[in-house]
């Protein structure tokens, strides 16, 4: 199988995306996690733009990597100066790493019309900056900006910045849609003629996803020669995105031609994905390839008892091999064998048309009369069964809570306090916490209650929150049904609570979610 250098930006081009902002340590533990991964080259962000990136750098030198090299990113050099004397250039060389990315022009428009230079300047600004690095002993990565865009207008100005950049030292040309623009035809045919130009020189791609098109477009570009694929985990970035790696490195090595990552790391793609969400604060799309919690998700019927039968009817891959796990969604179309299923898993000796399953099936049905829904919420599904059959012991009793919400002062998030009673094994414990609402206070106060039995819960956290009404006509006297996603970090489970008072029926869907982490915990 052909080698394809996996070249990471979530620490730079992830980080202008809309809601991420990454502290120094955040950086520190995605380098981590995409190094445990066996990704080639880490981008780590621009150290002549901010002094967070020169701190970075900076600690960075203590890191011991076994799979990653980290990248210093920058631009050629400013017209009409030497490279020696650009202050980005320097902090380049100052950030310690053997190989740096910089960027240059390649489309003609923006030679004339943004830096507002001579296409001469232009080319000898390419040249100058890779040369300088090179003589400094780096390793130096070409980001052709805007080449597809460049070479649709005119092909030899596109190129020429290439020819430039190879003459003063690059040892790869990525070839950037830096606005996404392009369709995978044109990529193609584009990277094909540039392979065949620059046989010798290692050809890369880095797209965005203005189009919808990025990771295809990656793909594409592999397909005409490309061996190094720029991107980020889970897509982020400016705009609609880069093109999305934890579901590139899946697509190239199922086509069985390409290696992205270890062989034995591709079961730690969606591990990655979960921890990279987790320090950028942001939730992994349900419906994400591969990585999604419903990436493998069956709710009808007839799929689910394909599935069941053999898995590739109705899977194009086991979910297992990037590390995910198949779901059958619990609805009212859902049949006997996909619950049968679920039950299998907490009791394997359970079967079909045993009274255990008659008696699970009649309690599904009586909790979803009452407003319950379990299709996304399968770890209350999982409690539900472990009642039924007997396995469930609580972990705690919530003895009662007391919440107290208002508005919340000038420069105060805090609008409410919670005040909650737990017993534990016969022993009490009561806590006062507040939050930023009534729910949030009354989250805050009871795992700071049960931390002190069971410490894991400082690894658990809510990571999303709905609220539906189930009857729009009863106004604010309806029932509602509250879902309630949360993660510890390595796994993400959802459950549900249903009441008139969206309060309890929050401490339903809650309290429900720390046994389960508990339960998890303990096996």
């Amino acid at each position: 199988m052909k080698q394809i250098e996996i070249f990471d930006s979530t620490l730079r081009d992830g980080a202008q995306g809309e809601g991420i902002s990454f502290s120094v340590q955040d950086k520190l533990a995605i380098v981590r996690s995409l190094d445990k991964l066996g990704i080639k080259y880490i981008e780590a962000g621009n150290p002549g733009s901010n002094p967070k990136d020169l701190e970075f750098f900076e600690a960075a030198k203590g890191l011991t990597l076994k799979n990653a090299s980290l990248v210093a990113f920058g631009s050629t050099r400013r017209k009409d100066i030497k490279a020696e004397d650009d202050k980005n250039l320097n902090a380049l060389l100052g950030a310690g790493t053997a190989t740096v990315a910089v960027f240059g022009k390649c489309w003609r428009l923006h030679v004339d019309e943004i830096i507002n230079t001579t296409a001469e300047e232009n080319s000898a600004m390419i040249y100058d900056t890779c040369k300088f690095l090179n003589d400094n002993g780096k390793h130096v990565i070409f980001d052709a900006e805007h080449f597809f865009d460049g070479y649709k207008d005119d092909r030899d100005f596109a190129l020429g910045a290439l020819k430039c950049a190879v003459d003063g030292g690059a040892e790869c040309l990525a070839l950037c849609d830096t606005n996404g623009a392009a369709y995978p035809d044109e990529i193609y045919s584009a990277v094909k003629d540039v392979c065949q130009s620059f046989p010798n020189v290692k050809i890369g791609i880095h797209t965005h996803n203005d189009r919808g098109m990025a990771v295809a477009n990656s793909i594409m570009a592999v397909n005409a020669g490309a061996a190094h694929v720029q991107g980020t985990y889970l897509g982020y970035g400016e705009r609609c995105g880069n093109a999305n790696l934890s579901t590139i490195i899946p697509d190239l090595t199922l086509t069985g031609k390409y290696c992205c990552i270890p062989q034995e790391m591709l079961k730690s793609v969606t591990l990655t994905a979960r921890e990279i969400g987790e320090i950028s604060n942001t939730s992994i799309k349900r419906g994400e390839p591969f990585v999604g919690i419903s990436a493998f998700a069956h709710k009808a019927g007839m799929h689910a008892d394909g599935v069941l039968k053999l898995p590739r009817s109705f899977e194009h891959v086991e979910p297992e091999t990037f590390g995910n796990t198949r779901r059958f969604l619990m609805s009212e179309i859902s049949g006997r064998g996909a619950v049968l299923e679920r039950i299998k898993k907490i009791d394997p000796t359970i079967e079909k048309n045993s009274r255990e399953t008659a008696q699970i099936l009649d309690a599904l049905k009586k909790m979803e009369q009452q407003g319950y829904q379990y299709e996304g919420a399968d770890s209350s599904l999982e409690m539900l069964i472990r009642r039924n059959l007997g396995k469930y012991k609580p972990f705690f009793e919530l003895k009662n809570y007391k919440i107290i919400s208002g508005r919340p002062c000038e420069n105060d998030e805090c609008s409410a306090t919670a005040t909650v009673k737990i017993t534990v094994n016969d022993k009490d414990q009561l806590m006062v916490a507040e939050g930023n609402g009534p729910i949030s206070a009354m989250d805050n106060a009871l795992r700071r209650a049960l931390e002190v039995f069971y410490p894991s819960l400082k690894n658990m956290h809510l990571i999303d929150y709905k609220v539906r009404v189930m009857d729009p006509k009863s106004a604010t006297a309806a029932t509602v049904r509250v879902l309630i996603t949360s993660s510890d970090g390595k796994n993400v489970w959802s459950t549900v609570g249903v009441s008139a008072d969206v309060v309890e029926a929050s401490r339903i869907a809650l309290t429900e979610s720390i046994e389960y982490h508990l339960i998890q915990s303990k096996e």
